[in-house]
């Protein structure tokens, strides 16, 4: 088989969906090797493309072509230095000029264009768009003069009319070019070829001096022509073809307008400004057609962004332009007052596009008006006249009610307040003058206003893009707020008091939904903009008549001073009816300002009721819908916690009476998609509202932690909640499983041993807890704990018991302490037998835990427990690493092992290290942790290590007589020989690492491993003391060539320097010893 026939057959193999996998790929293989072997295979290609003639092309598969061209583009694209080098590039490019020549004249001077697959036309101007890069000027010099006679070629034609195909082809390879020699976009996505950008350059230079001039004059004659006609159809005239009907002739016009935008950058102004292009564009700017008035309001924007050398040059051109008048008289005309509905797509984007020319020009003389570099005086007055003149346009298409015309003039907006903070920075007595006030109060009232929903919508319909999309504008106009408070922090805070008091202050029914949202979410807005101590605590809400002490502040009566402004929008926000506004946008932001804010309700705390009320009725945890629901959990959740304080004891029993029905756990599993899913893991994986639900058992927890003061009352109130769990939890542990079909049980247990861990989670930490007698919940929650271990005994084989059960013991371990102690070993036990490889890091992590909450509770535990642990760790670690799951898995487990022994450091346990039980295997331990440390291809890992190696000089060789001797532990836990250790192995690994080869102080990981050898060493000097000098001075540096006068500065840096000191100074030496 031929490659002609392979290429066919394998092109019909891949775009064929119907097709094997297995073959598709081998076919995409074999293609993709086709077209890296262009140097060879564009013959082929070329042939496929062209075809014999228009029949065989139409004939031909519209896969096979475009493929034809892939491989043509790779060879003009990629492969011309392999053409050079074999001395084939003119033979080759001459091939292809003659033959894609003889293809232009048929198909687009004598025939249809590929009227059967007109994309094939886009992809083939950018074809020859490649081979025109490759030869002009010097191969194919006149390109554009052998394309000009067939604008008004076409066979039959009567007239020299313009050629429709022809025309079009022309305009699309002027902006193919145009983007390839000087579109930033395009060259912003590729690595810089300095080849290339040569390349590129020396054609801009060849076409301005060459062609320029012929090349704009075919681009402004085309449109002539085509305007020219097109009045004439619009006036009632015929079209002087089929092929140039209106329709035909407003496509041209937009293109050749294109096409003019796109060399307006790089050819000479003097070409592109004319008083009759000047006038054309202007004419066009006012065209029936939206597209070709979009088309010349970008050119008008390329234009005034043309850089000019001098200032005065542009602002000239400005002058000429007078686009602040047109911008003007357009932006009235343009305005849209219909409704959304009513309203042509097409002109709500034409507006944008005069915004975004309004932003642009704007843009350009706030960079003529910039006092930094210098202006001649005379510039910078116009510039700033012409400014002031744009500033009221702008400031309309600001306050726009379709986003996307309000956000096109972001650009000019931002840069307006970049200008004005800077003068602020230089005169702050004199920078804000009337005009400038002025106008931020102009935009400040229009950025407030645009915060607002749009009243038709409603967000609960609304899809999530739109929704996202407003919250998106709304945190853009924060921003803008944010510049304004920079500039004027008075002026922001006090309007948007003002527009919120208004509004709550006569919060009723006449009051619009999005008004009503609007004022609520202003006052949840106004603290971001309070600064220093006025935005902390409960200093944000009231004001002391003086600074009250730290110490004082718990006995301090806040509820005596007066309010801040903030405070009195809050108060205003309690006493208006807007918590009962029936509007889901209104009651969610309401809740979330007062989530929020709770130290409010710490000055004034006779609110705690009301928005108690409002948080657990059908307003709040029991709206109707779900996704409210789910929201208002996390809220109520944070208000208890933070206000649990300025909650009447009384209330405690009645707000969880109110929540019962809602304590009810149910486990749903998803709807199956295919007979192979994982409905466990499913359900596992994604956040549910279970998942949302878990705030609300935190939340009973923290509640019922506040009736202390009655603990019978208190443990009967907790059971109340936690034996209607332990009877769900006791029924799916009963429900016999037999098959894995069978996961509801499963499931529904997991959710219960984490919905009573969590309540545990809102008691008190354990130190914070009564000494001396053990509390009644105590008791309870200690029955939690004998449930669960008995759901794990049970179903221990399952891994979502196995990480339920680690979550709800963290958390009964936090809140009760050493009481929970018993049950740790029977834990472990089960925990560890049926552990998977995957659950390692968590189960580590648990573990540093629960020795850093019960230390020596848990010591036979922990000394039962390391060397095991260790050795099944290390054999895990010493496996073959394959793919990059199982490298994440590998470095992964190996942090979290390497934690886990410095938190037994951290928290004084390594005598564990040493016990009659474990001592045999501290050498290998230790030799294992050093070899991780020397192992730069995980620095975060080496650094880790380093850790645990520093801590152990001090525990294990720690010399009665060396500066860090400080404790009778000492003699306990030392290990003999452990200075050896130090010596042959820690020594030569402090040094060794920064002379490695693939050592990089310059990398940010490395100098924080240089930090912790730095570390290292001044812990083996306060292990060792003047032993470890001796060593290093005497013995180790000469050994390695050290200079006897830099070994001798070296140690005494690290016996006199303090460990931070002696940190930097090592950093530093390492750093100088790289550079030279």
């Amino acid at each position: 088989m031929s490659t002609e026939e392979s290429i066919l057959n394998a092109v019909a193999i891949a775009s064929n969906p119907g097709q094997e996998r297995g073959l598709q790929n081998e076919a995409i293989e074999f293609l993709n090797k086709v077209r890296a072997g262009a140097t060879e295979t564009w013959p082929i290609a070329l042939k496929l493309f062209v075809g014999d003639d228009s029949v065989s092309r139409a004939k031909q598969s519209v896969h096979v072509r475009l493929f034809a061209l892939q491989v043509l583009d790779e060879l003009l694209d990629n492969r011309q230095e392999e053409l050079v080098n074999a001395g084939r590039a003119q033979e080759t490019y001459v091939t292809l000029q003659s033959t894609l020549g003889a293809y232009i004249t048929e198909e687009y001077v004598s025939g249809s264009a590929e009227a059967h697959a007109p994309f094939i036309r886009n992809k083939f101007s950018h074809t020859l768009a490649l081979l025109f890069l490759c030869t002009y000027p010097d191969q194919w010099p006149t390109f554009f003069t052998s394309i000009s006679p067939l604008l008004h070629a076409s066979v039959g034609s009567p007239s020299p009319t313009l050629n429709p195909h022809v025309t079009t082809f022309f305009l699309r390879l002027l902006l193919e070019i145009s983007g390839e020699i000087h579109d930033q976009t395009i060259k912003s996505a590729r690595s810089f070829v300095a080849s290339r950008h040569a390349r590129d350059t020396g054609i801009r230079d060849a076409i301005r001096a060459k062609d320029a001039v012929g090349v704009n004059a075919e681009v402004l004659r085309i449109l002539e022509e085509t305007i020219t006609m097109l009045e004439a159809i619009r006036a009632g005239g015929a079209p002087v073809s089929e092929s140039l009907g209106q329709t035909q002739l407003i496509e041209l016009v937009e293109l050749a307008t294109r096409a003019f935008a796109s060399y307006v950058p790089w050819i000479d102004i003097n070409l592109t400004v004319t008083p009759a292009t000047i006038n054309l564009l202007f004419k066009l700017l006012s065209d029936p057609a939206v597209p070709i008035r979009m088309a010349t309001s970008a050119a008008l924007l390329r234009i005034i962004q043309k850089g000019l050398k001098e200032p005065s040059d542009k602002l000239q051109l400005f002058r000429v332009l007078s686009l602040g008048q047109v911008l003007e008289m357009l932006e009235q005309k343009t305005r849209i007052t219909g409704s959304k509905d009513d309203t042509d797509d097409d002109e709500v984007s034409y507006r944008e596009s005069l915004g975004k020319l309004t932003s642009g020009l704007g843009l350009e003389l706030i960079k003529l008006c910039d006092e930094q570099s210098g202006p001649p005086p005379a510039v910078l007055a116009g510039a700033e006249e012409l400014l002031q003149q744009l500033l009221p346009i702008m400031l309309r298409f600001l306050a726009d009610d379709y986003d996307d015309i309000s956000s096109s003039v972001f650009p000019m907006l931002s840069q307006m307040f970049v200008v004005y903070k800077r003068a602020k920075k230089n005169s702050p007595q004199t920078h804000l003058t009337a005009p400038k006030r002025n106008f931020l109060m102009q935009t400040l009232e229009i950025l407030l206003q645009k915060m607002r929903w749009n009243p038709d919508d409603d967000p609960d319909e609304l899809d999530d893009d739109d929704r996202v999309a407003f919250e998106t504008l709304r945190s853009d106009l924060r921003l803008f707020l944010d510049s304004i408070s920079a500039i004027d922090e008075e002026l922001v805070t006090s309007a948007i008091k003002t527009l919120a008091m208004n509004t709550l202050t006569r919060a009723d029914d006449s009051v619009g939904w999005a008004d009503a949202e609007l004022s609520v979410y202003l006052v949840y807005l106004y603290g971001e903009f309070q600064k220093g101590d006025r935005s902390k605590g409960r200093a944000a809400f009231v004001t002391p008549p003086e600074e009250i002490a730290k110490d004082k502040r718990k006995t301090a009566n806040w509820e005596s001073y007066p309010l801040t402004p903030h405070g009195e929008m809050l108060e205003a926000l309690m006493q208006s009816r807007i918590s009962a506004y029936p509007h889901n946008a209104v009651a969610i932001q309401y809740f979330e300002t007062v989530g929020r804010y709770g130290d409010f309700f710490k000055v004034r705390k006779q609110y705690v009721g009301g928005v108690l009320t409002t948080l657990i009725d059908a307003r709040g945890i029991h709206h109707p819908k779900e996704s409210v629901r789910r929201r208002v959990f996390y809220i109520f959740h944070k208000f208890i916690k933070d206000c649990k304080l300025e909650i009447p004891v009384e209330h405690v029993t009645t707000i969880i009476d109110s929540m019962r029905d809602i304590l009810v756990v149910r486990a749903e599993l998803p709807e199956p998609e295919s007979s192979e899913q994982d409905l466990l893991n499913e359900a596992l994986g994604s956040a549910g509202f279970f998942d949302s639900q878990l705030y609300l058992f935190e939340s009973v927890g923290t509640l019922v932690s506040l009736l202390g003061k009655e603990p019978e009352k208190q443990a009967a109130v907790l059971e109340s909640v936690t034996n209607p769990l332990l009877s769900s939890l006791q029924q799916s542990i009963q429900t016999p499983i037999t098959s894995q079909q069978d996961i509801l049980p499963i499931l529904q247990a997991h959710h219960v041993i984490r919905a009573l861990g969590s309540v545990a989670r809102g008691f008190p930490e354990a130190s914070q807890s009564t000494a001396g007698t053990i509390p009644a919940w105590i008791l309870v929650l200690k029955q939690v704990a004998e449930a669960i271990l008995v759901s794990l005994e049970h179903m221990n084989q399952q891994r979502a018991i196995r990480d339920a059960s680690r979550f709800a013991f963290a958390r009964i371990i936090a809140s009760t302490g050493s009481n929970i102690t018993q049950y740790i070993p029977m834990l472990m036990n089960h925990l560890i037998r049926q552990s998977q490889p995957v659950e390692l890091v968590d189960f580590l992590s648990f573990l540093s835990f629960t020795i850093h909450k019960l230390q020596n509770e848990v010591f036979t535990v922990l000394d039962e427990l390391i060397s095991p642990l260790s050795t099944h760790i290390f054999e895990l670690l010493a496996r073959p690493v394959e793919g990059t799951d199982d490298r994440l898995q590998h470095n992964d487990t190996k942090k979290a092992y390497l934690d886990f022994v410095t938190h037994i450091m951290n928290d004084r346990m390594h005598a564990v290290f040493v016990s009659e039980r474990n001592k045999e295997q501290l050498p290998s331990l230790v030799q294992s942790i050093a070899s991780i440390a020397e192992d730069l291809s995980d620095p975060s890992s080496s650094r880790l290590a380093l850790t645990f190696l520093a801590k152990s000089t001090v525990a294990f060789a720690q010399a009665p007589d060396a500066p860090g001797a400080s404790a009778p532990l000492v003699q306990l836990d030392a290990v003999p020989g452990y200075q050896t250790f130090i010596y042959e192995r820690l020594v030569p690994l402090a040094f060794g690492i920064p002379a490695s080869p693939s050592f990089n102080i310059k990398d940010g990981q490395s100098l924080s491993a240089i930090m912790e050898i730095g570390v290292l060493l001044k812990q083996i000097y306060q292990a060792r003391g003047q032993e470890a000098v001796k060593y290093l001075a005497e013995v180790y540096l000469p050994s390695t060539n050290w200079p006897p006068n830099l070994a001798a500065e070296f140690v005494t840096k690290l016996a006199e320097l303090d460990s931070k000191q002696f940190r930097k100074y090592f950093a530093d030496f390492v750093r100088s010893s790289s550079a030279s």
